[in-house]
């Protein structure tokens, strides 16, 4: 090994940087080499360059002058020749986990480090990246040499073998593909055509032709005759000199055999021609490749497309074993460590109670003995119910991120076929694999497809495929024994609809309900939310939380995801660098109330009866007691009906009163109350709030016992169906009675307020027509401070008094959002 055949990078002072994790060479190096590649590409890796980029003292760099410093010792050693000096550097190599280098590029190597004008001469440091470079190069260069000595020692005839081989293995892998064959033999077919087609030109004539142009003339050699139908005319020299068109092949058909060679004497005998100079007439029997297999080609298209639509329909069905003859095979998509789940627990927030019972099963399959050994049992499976979007499909999808166990994914809906048997074949199939694979997680989504109380005067008549289904499922999950380790989950969105003999103990031992979540619950699903969104420096990120956690009572996580993805949206729509308190408040509006409709607009009159009906819900709300604080009041058209709308932020409370529920109706009756006082006639603008307040009066009598006549009785209509009710007709009327009485008393209440505060209802309509926005802040300019305290901690934690700055920011931001689409 001589300095010239060190690699040119490190004679040029490692000015570039030539190997990389993406293009590095597929070689095997020793143990030391290895780890030294490894540590190679985690220092060249993008994360580790921001953080070099964000910190001098990263750890890489510190390693680069702690090897700096000791070459530069041992170097400067005056007591120590090359040999001991290059036997101390390699030392420090293997101190390093770096591979060895020869004597003489040792010596070079130190030079360069020395000499290298790249490294900050004050700190003493040097980007490590060089000299990994350089090594790696090096020990590539030997890899190379070594092969080629290898090369050389090998005879002739053992690379022959090897070639052998290695056609003899090409050979087995190789692939037949029907479409390929069906393709190459039509091309084949073609090629065919067009070489037979354009080889000699041949030309069709009559037997009129034949005989004044060719056999009076003399011109005939002779003629064969093929397959007993076709002539095919050979010309002697002197025909060929005076053949038509320059044409020396014609052919003409016949008849019959008889009729031609009749024709053949009759014409030479005229001629005068004697027997032994006639044209010979050769018969034969030809085939035509071509044309055999035009023959076969339609049969071939027909098996090619019998085979496309049955490997067509496998694909189409997802799944393990599609197509008809996998029907009955689970089409469950397997998880584990191998398959890349990116949803971690860490991910899932809001449910925390409902996170750690999933969890336990996890722990219960990674180590069963634990809790084994002290007589428990593993349950069998827990049901995920709740509202839509809370979480449940998410939590699933955690568990298999993070199970470390086989993981089955399946929806309800995938057991449905329109074969007879298949939905349990499948249950079959998929409870066998997990079983094989045990420990193992099964998830079923959206259970209530399959798991349907089943009805005991069906009037369906015949087999019930749903309930086959459901009947095999639960032998499925009671049927396997405690050993088996096979732990199932479930997600449904209507538990109350599904079979008692699927949720009793022994198959689905937990039932885990995901509600919405509640303020801190919001909180920590807006910080999971929040880190993907690049935030405003000037936000204190967790103010932001709780205020928009406060915003946004009784919304789901799928809300939430949906909100920020909005305000980051409307952001980028603004042009702006950042995602700012503003955009979240439009985004929680958008999400609300809908899309503000710019091209609805109102005649001046129709603006005015929307803003005098939603100033009666703002007085209303403003001086009830019971009534959820006020945000905002807007008169500008939303979603699909709304001309206006009021919002407000209601506590998490879970127990209603009477009063508070007098209040709320109260407040709900308010615009059309206020149409009656300020107009001639009323709109129907009051449609939705009349559904609301009919709702709350009729869950008051039927199901609250809020009504002294009624009793304390649940008429729960959910325990009827639509041909019949859970009460007499003369209960049906006293019910009627008893929530219209509630609802008048509301009306009354209502009325009186408003009557008392026309002069304060006057004044925020004029300030709505004005503006068409305003918030609290504006109300209590005009009304002064609202007469009760507040029943909500974080109102007034997060919003009480902080109004003003981000209602002025937010007015900015929908100017600009108006300016842009106009």
């Amino acid at each position: 090994m001589t300095i010239k055949s060190i690699p040119l990078e490190i004679r040029n002072g490692f000015k570039t940087r030539i190997i990389s994790k993406n293009n590095f060479p597929l070689l095997n190096f020793n143990k030391n080499v290895l780890q030294f590649q490894v540590r190679s590409f985690h220092s060249t890796s993008l994360k580790n360059q921001e953080e070099f980029d964000k910190n001098n003292k990263n750890s890489i760099n510190q390693e680069a002058g702690e090897i700096y410093k000791e070459i530069s010792k041992i170097w400067e050693n005056q007591s120590l020749d090359v040999k001991q000096k290059s036997d101390a550097i390699n030392e420090l190599f293997e101190k390093h986990k770096i591979g060895t280098l020869d004597d003489p590029v040792i010596v070079q190597l130190s030079k360069l480090i020395l000499e290298d004008q790249d490294v900050n001469m004050d700190t003493r440091f040097l980007n490590i990246q060089k000299l990994h470079s350089s090594i790696l190069l090096y020990h590539t260069k030997r890899k190379y040499e070594q092969k080629e000595e290898l090369n050389n020692q090998t005879s002739s005839s053992e690379i022959k073998d090897e070639k052998k081989n290695d056609k003899e293995i090409k050979f087995t892998v190789l692939e037949i593909r029907p479409d390929l064959a069906i393709l190459y033999l039509l091309s084949f077919a073609l090629l065919l055509y067009v070489i037979t087609s354009t080889s000699s030109p041949q030309t069709e004539i009559t037997w009129q032709e034949f005989r004044t142009s060719l056999l009076d003339k003399g011109f005939v050699e002779k003629l064969v005759v093929a397959n007993k139908s076709t002539v095919y005319v050979i010309l002697n020299e002197n025909g060929k000199q005076n053949a038509l068109n320059n044409n020396v092949e014609y052919y003409f058909t016949i008849g019959s055999i008889d009729k031609f060679e009749h024709n053949m004497l009759k014409a030479q005998e005229e001629n005068g021609v004697q027997e032994e100079f006639r044209v010979p007439i050769i018969y034969t029997t030809q085939g035509s490749l071509l044309k055999g297999l035009f023959a076969f080609l339609p049969t071939i298209l027909m098996l090619y497309g019998l085979y496309w639509i049955t490997k067509k329909a496998a694909k189409s069905a997802n799944g393990i074993g599609g197509g008809i003859f996998g029907a009955g095979k689970s089409k469950a998509k397997k998880f584990n460590l191998e398959k890349d789940v990116k949803v971690k627990f860490e991910d899932v927030a809001g449910c925390d109670e409902a996170k750690e019972e999933i969890m336990e099963f996890v722990k219960f399959l990674k180590n069963p003995k634990k809790y084994e050994k002290l007589g428990a049992k593993i349950p069998r499976g827990a049901i995920l119910s709740g509202p839509p979007g809370t979480g449940k499909t998410l939590l699933a999808k955690a568990t298999a991120g993070e199970a470390g166990v086989p993981f089955y994914s399946v929806s309800g809906s995938e057991f449905v076929e329109m074969f007879v048997g298949v939905g349990a074949s499948r249950v079959r199939d998929l409870f066998k694999t997990a079983r094989e694979d045990a420990p193992s997680i099964v998830f079923i989504d959206e259970i209530d497809a399959i798991g349907k109380s089943r009805s005991k005067n069906s009037m369906t008549g015949g087999n019930d495929e749903r309930e086959n289904t459901l009947n095999q499922l639960l032998v499925e999950m009671d049927g396997f024994s405690t050993s088996d380790h096979v732990v199932v989950l479930a997600g449904t969105n209507r538990p109350d609809v599904l079979d008692s003999a699927l949720l009793r103990p022994g198959r689905f031992d937990r039932k885990v309900l995901i509600d919405n979540p509640e303020l801190e619950g919001r909180k920590r699903i807006f910080e999971v939310h929040l880190k993907k969104i690049k935030i405003s420096p000037e936000e204190d990120l967790e103010d932001l939380k709780g205020r928009l956690a406060t915003l946004t009572p009784g919304f789901s996580g799928a809300d939430i995801a949906n909100c920020c993805n909005e305000s980051a949206l409307i952001a980028a729509r603004l042009d702006e660098e950042y995602v700012k308190l503003k955009h979240f408040e439009m985004a929680i509006e958008r999400v609300i109330a809908g899309l503000e409709k710019k091209t609805r607009v109102l005649s001046p009159e129709e603006k005015r009866i929307v803003a005098y009906h939603e100033a009666g819900h703002a007085i209303c709300g403003w001086y009830l007691k019971n009534a959820d604080p006020l945000l905002k009041v807007s008169i500008v058209p939303r979603g699909s009906a709304a001309l206006g709308y009021a919002q407000y932020l209601p506590p998490d409370i879970y127990l209603y009163s009477v009063e508070r529920l007098m209040d709320r109706m109260t407040m709900t009756l308010a615009g059309r109350v206020s149409e009656e006082l300020h107009f001639e006639s009323v709109t129907s603008g009051g449609h939705d709030d009349f559904e609301k307040v009919t709702a709350i009066a009729q869950k008051m009598v039927i199901e609250c016992g809020m009504s002294p006549k009624i009793g304390f009785i649940n008429f729960n209509q959910d325990r009827g169906n639509d041909m019949t009710k859970p009460y007499s007709d003369q209960t049906a009327e006293l019910i009627d009675e008893e929530i219209h009485r509630i609802v008048q008393e509301c009306y009354v209440r209502c009325k009186q307020l408003l009557s008392e505060k026309s002069e304060e209802l006057g004044l925020v309509a004029e300030l709505l027509l004005e503006k068409e926005v305003i918030t609290r802040e504006d109300m209590i300019r005009l009304l002064g401070k609202r007469p009760f305290p507040s029943q909500s901690d974080a109102f007034d934690k997060y919003l009480a008094g902080k109004e003003e700055k981000s209602n002025g920011d937010l007015a900015l931001g929908f100017n600009k959002f108006e300016d842009e689409k106009k």
